[in-house]
This record gives C-alpha cells, structure tokens and sequence, in this order.
C-alpha cells in the first residue's frame, strides 16, 4: 500500500478562499474586519517566526493585525496591563500570546487573563471546560487542524480506535477530546506508556505529537491507518516529523507530511478562531 498524501499546505488554502469571502461578507455588513492581536516576550527565534508567518496569514485574508513585540526583561504585571488593554479594545476580536513565555510569567495566569470570547486559541480554563463538556468553544488549533485533516479523508471515523502520542494541553488531550466526540475509542499515550509499540500497531487513526524524531516506526503502523505527524523537530537543519515518513507511508492508508501536513492548518484554524470571534462580538 502506498498512501495518500493529507496535503495541508492545498488544504489550508481552500479553507482559507473560504476565510476570504467571509471577511468581505463582514466588512460589508458590518464595517469591520476581524482583528487579531500577537503578543511576544523575548527574543526566542522559532516564536518570532511563528509569529512573522501568523501575521503575512492575516493581511492575505484581510484581517486587522496587531503585533506586540516585548522584550524579555517583561514583567508579569506589565503583560497581564497589555492583554487588558487588548481586552478593551473594540478592534480586536482575538488575542494569541505566542508561548513558550519567559521564566518568572505564569503562562495559565496569562491565558487566563485573556476574555474567554477573545481566546482565539482556546487555552482558557473555560474554553477548556467547554470542549470537554461538548459544548461550543474555541478549540485549540492544532487539534481543530488535525481533526479537519482526519475529516478530509472521508472515512467513517465512528467506532475506529484512535491512538494519540502525546499528553500536551495544547495538542494531546484535547486531540483526545476531539476525538471521543467523533465516536471513536481513544488511547492517549505517552513517555510513561509502556509497550507503545503494541499500542500504535493497533490504531486506525494515530496521532503523533510529542517531538521526538521520528518515534514511530513503519512497522509499529496498522495497514490502512491514517497517520497524522504532529510533531516538528530540526535534525541536521532538516525538519523532521515523529514519524518515520517514508517506512509508515508503505502501510498507512492516508498521511501527513512533514513539513506541509499539520503545520499550515494550525494557523489556518487560527484565522477560523478569529473570523467566529469577530462575528459572535458583531452580532
């Protein structure tokens, strides 16, 4: 078997034509483009790429985009008077503060401070609740990404047994969540599993997303499955993904690459996160 590729890059771009004619749709109704605020603290490199991509994302579908650039010496205090402001701000729908965040800032505490209307990245302790209660929220938008790529396939996820690698807030458990309320049977995994191996061979769906290169392996895969590779790593300047691409795609059904699979639809569900605060605070 040789799989097909769940192309996120072809993907992303269809979603956001889509995002496109919305915002024209809003701008005409209501006078107003939706607005995204960054914030950053420091001066990590990867996070200011992230944040650099985020905003060329926004000015292509016409959104309002702010960016917050902090230096590393920040306080607590001074963040959480910002994100204040943010809150208040009738231009802004949504606030993202890019993690990780400097030492000596409690990150709960930030994105907690963040109204839970604006919480464009579902981290709020009440986006949270509601996600695992079933109720309408802001979903996370690596999941949000990686349960539109599962989607995408066509396949009857109902009764599938879905394996995730990966116990994070951000990706792993509300993967899970995502996942159960899709019907299928959810085994989380992670560093403390033992016997991974026996856990992934009998996955329908695997999600991987712990960051450790190329973690599994062509022969751990199912026939048929579908793989997700969540996870990004640089080996050798080269990104490399938690699963070792060229073996699984022998067995899997469907695949992701990396990179080009999970990483355009996270930003993507971000630009969708945004456009559904804009309209709920429009209406």
């Amino acid at each position: 078997m040789c799989a097909k590729i769940l192309d996120g890059r072809k993907i992303s771009k269809e979603i956001r034509n889509d995002i496109i004619e919305q915002v024209q749709h809003l701008k005409d109704r209501y006078e107003v483009a939706p607005g995204l605020a960054v914030v950053i603290v420091g001066d990590d490199d990867a996070s200011h790429v992230y944040v650099s991509m985020k905003e060329k994302a926004c000015q292509k579908v016409g959104f309002h985009s702010e960016v917050y650039k902090l230096p590393k010496e920040t306080t607590q205090e001074e963040l959480l008077k910002l994100i204040d402001e943010l809150n208040a701000s009738k231009k802004i729908h949504g606030i993202l503060v890019q993690l990780p965040l400097p030492k000596g800032i409690d990150e709960n505490l930030i994105n907690s401070h963040i109204l839970p209307t604006k919480d464009v990245d579902g981290f709020h302790a009440i986006n949270t609740g509601k996600l695992l209660l079933g109720e309408e929220s802001f979903i996370p938008c690596t999941p949000k990404g990686i349960l539109e790529l599962i989607k995408r396939t066509g396949e009857n996820l109902t009764g599938k047994h879905a394996v995730v690698i990966g116990r994070s807030n951000i990706v792993g458990k509300p993967a899970g969540v995502l996942l159960l309320k899709e019907n299928t049977t959810v085994t989380i995994c992670h560093s403390k599993t033992e016997n991974l191996e026996k856990h992934v061979q009998m996955a329908d769906i695997v999600v991987a997303a712990v960051g450790i290169p190329e973690l599994i392996k062509g022969n751990m895969i199912k026939e048929g499955a579908i793989v997700i590779d969540a996870g990004t790593r640089k080996v050798n300047g080269k990104l490399v993904g938690d699963v070792a691409y060229e073996e699984a795609s022998k067995k899997a059904s469907w695949i992701t690459p990396v990179p080009g699979g999970v990483g355009p639809m996270t930003i993507t569900m971000l630009l969708e996160n945004t456009l559904k605060a804009a309209k709920a605070q429009c209406e």
